[in-house]
């Protein structure tokens, strides 16, 4: 909530940072792996495929493995090959999965990187977490999978290229969250009330006399089981937001797609940062936020300048 909304970035940074270029980071030990692109690359040539084709990889799917690359390794465009099949769920388009990779530099045959002394990370197979290329080869795979994906990476420093290798094993797969998953918590009897209709949307209704704080009230409605958000990660999240002065409605992402935005950085409004660090993934939160903490800062020409905010917020992802 900077500038009246949230809305403004276009995807969630999982886990290993699939979004990422690693070739675009001039520190040495960043996280090498497969960048998307909004745009479609090339379609791989034979000569890209052939390269591929003979990587070999040792090591049992669902084990960190081990490539054997013929250096130098290039190809003109992204290109993926399947290495083995899965025996478990089918991995459905729009659905997440459960990734665990490693990186090789095609320059030098050598290990860059490995996501797998980490936990399992999630993407969405949705087009914007992933490159096309590497969803494409995902999508109908069941889980177990192991693929191949080659992408040539450019340094933004110094303007060079080089092909990256990464092997993806899919671990799990499960629909994208919607709405917050975990237990309910009931709150004091003296704040905001929240309704949920059938589709999960919130709906409050604000007690009479109820006096705006001067402190934020960071209230959990759903307790998720999943893991601590972290200032400085990605989140995605469901949320409608309310003048607490007549409780109207001034923004809302449940009409359109959840929200994804940097937390605990100053992306956002300092009630959401203070807010929702320290959450769980999975969890509803009732913020009440006092001007000063929302668009009342020094300077502001928000139309929401003088106003105290409430939030519900559903916490779906974080990495």
């Amino acid at each position: 909530m900077k500038n009246r909304t949230v809305r403004g970035i276009t995807a969630l940074t999982l886990g290993a940072a699939l979004l990422l270029s690693a070739c675009g980071n001039s520190d040495d030990t960043a996280t090498p792996t497969p960048s998307a692109s909004e745009s479609t690359a090339p379609a791989p040539t034979a000569a890209d495929i052939a390269a591929l084709d003979a990587v070999v990889v040792a090591g049992d799917p669902g084990t960190k493995p081990t490539l054997t690359i013929a250096a130098p390794f290039t190809t003109s465009t992204e290109v993926s090959r399947l290495a083995s099949e899965g025996t478990g769920d089918e991995i459905l388009e729009g659905n997440l999965v459960g990734l665990q990779l490693v990186a090789y530099t095609g320059s030098d045959g050598v290990e860059m990187q490995s996501s797998w002394e980490d936990p399992v990370f999630e993407a969405a197979l949705d087009g914007t977490d992933l490159p096309v290329a590497l969803t494409e080869a995902l999508v109908g795979q069941k889980v177990g999978a192991r693929v191949l994906f080659a992408q040539p990476q450019t340094n933004q420093t110094d303007g060079t290229t080089q092909t990256v290798v990464f092997a993806v094993d899919a671990l799990s797969t499960r629909p994208v969250p919607t709405r917050a998953e975990g237990e309910a918590v009931t709150p004091p009897a003296d704040l905001p009330t929240v309704t949920l209709d059938d589709t999960g949307k919130p709906s409050i209704s604000i007690p009479e006399g109820y006096v705006a704080p001067t402190e934020l009230v960071a209230q959990p409605l759903i307790k998720g089981t999943g893991a601590v958000v972290e200032s400085g990660q990605s989140i995605q999240v469901q949320y409608t937001g309310w003048k607490l002065s007549d409780g109207t409605e001034f923004d809302s992402s449940w009409e359109g797609t959840p929200l994804v935005t940097l937390i605990g950085t100053g992306k956002v409004i300092a009630g959401w940062d203070q807010g929702l660090v320290g959450q769980t993934v999975g969890s509803q939160v009732l913020l009440v936020i006092p001007k000063a903490l929302a668009y009342g800062t020094e300077g502001s020409t928000s139309d929401l300048a003088t106003e105290d905010l409430v939030f519900v917020v559903d916490i779906l992802r974080a990495a």
